[in-house]
Parts: structure tokens; C-alpha cells; sequence
């Protein structure tokens, strides 16, 4: 987050203006849409591992619970963050200080990390790449400067840290479960409910 606010604009070594025209200039014609979905790959690792796997840190539950959680928080640092420093982006758009997209991709990633490290660290590198990526794209498609990526990771994993840090030295494995079942809507349709319970 810190290198994220130190490049701000034109501040820094290597500023988030030099990092756009550097950009633009070795990729003038990149477009993209691959960044709006990338982000999810993750998460469909995080439950084909877990269809495999018995070195994961927590139950399925457990996970999907910190994974709301982590979402949670990093919702409520990017948004008021972003209006806050009404930050325009390198496209003329608004808001762009931090990237939601990075920061979304950091969280997952950092979950994927934190369950499955102890299985392969090819997982955590696989995961964090995509994030990355993730990053990288926003910059390439003129959505981003890199400041805002850059404190985006640092949002998604500083979230991620600080759930895990509540949930196994203060709740001490108390709570965040969750559960998934088939339900009727209220329109007598079939869909599905999901409770969390801490």
C-alpha cells in the first residue's frame, strides 16, 4: 500500500505516470475484458482443492465464511477509500485510487494462499500470478495507474490478514461457518440459500 501511495501521480522514482505512458506506449492497441473475470479463477481452485485435498488449514464452511469476511472488509477500505481521494483515472473516468478489481484479486488470492500453503507452494505462486495479472491488465487497458494497483494488493491482502488474525487468535475457531442449501424463493421457485453463522 505504501509503494502504491508514494507513486501516486507523478510522485516517486518510477511514478504511475511513467508506468502509463511506458504502457501505452509498448502496448498502444491492448483492450481487454479478460481482467473483469480472471480475478474469479482462484476461487474455483480454492473449491477444486478442496474436492482433493485434506491439507487445506479450514473446512469448506470455514473457508467460504472468511471469504465472505475478507470480502467484506476489503469492500468497506476500497469504497469510501475511493471517494475519498477522488482519484481520476489515466481514462478520465472517476475513482480510481485503489483498484477494486486488484484489490478483489489480492483477497482471493491471499485466501487460496493461506488455505493451501501448506500443500504446494505452487498453489499460493499460481494464485498470486493471477492476481497479478489481474493488476497488470487494469494498467495495459487504461483503466488503472499503477498506485491504484498497487494499494489495491495491498488492501486485498492486508484484509485477508487481518480476518485470519481475528478468526484463529480471538474468536479462537468460534465462528464464521456457512452453509449452503437448496431453498424455494419466494416466487415458488427453486434456488439456493446460503446462512453464515458466527
Amino acid at each position: 500500500m505504501a509503494a502504491g501511495i508514494s507513486t501516486i501521480k507523478g510522485n516517486g522514482f518510477y511514478s504511475s505516470y511513467d508506468a502509463s505512458r511506458d504502457a501505452r506506449k509498448a502496448f498502444p492497441n491492448f483492450s481487454t475484458t479478460v481482467d473483469d473475470y480472471l480475478f474469479f479463477v482462484p476461487i474455483v481452485g480454492l473449491y477444486g482443492f478442496n474436492l482433493f485435498s485434506s491439507q487445506n488449514k479450514h473446512d469448506i464452511r470455514r473457508q467460504t465464511g472468511l471469504l465472505l469476511a475478507s470480502g467484506v472488509l476489503t469492500t468497506l477500505v476500497v469504497y469510501p477509500t475511493k471517494f475519498l481521494t477522488a482519484q481520476e483515472r489515466p481514462n478520465g473516468e472517476p475513482r480510481a485510487f485503489p483498484s477494486g478489481h486488484t484489490a478483489y484479486a489480492f483477497t482471493i488470492a491471499a485466501i487460496v494462499d493461506k488455505e493451501f500453503r501448506g500443500k504446494s507452494k505452487w498453489i499460493s505462486i499460481g494464485s498470486y500470478t493471477i492476481a497479478s495479472a489481474t493488476g497488470v491488465m487494469r494498467v495495459l487497458n487504461n483503466e488503472h495507474w499503477m498506485a491504484d494497483v498497487l494499494a489495491g494488493a495491498g488492501v486485498g491482502i492486508l484484509s485477508v490478514n487481518t480476518v485470519y488474525f481475528i478468526h484463529d487468535r480471538i474468536m479462537r475457531n468460534k465462528g464464521l461457518n456457512s452453509s449452503i442449501m437448496p431453498t424455494v424463493l419466494p416466487n415458488g421457485k427453486m434456488g439456493l440459500g446460503m446462512a453464515l453463522q458466527f
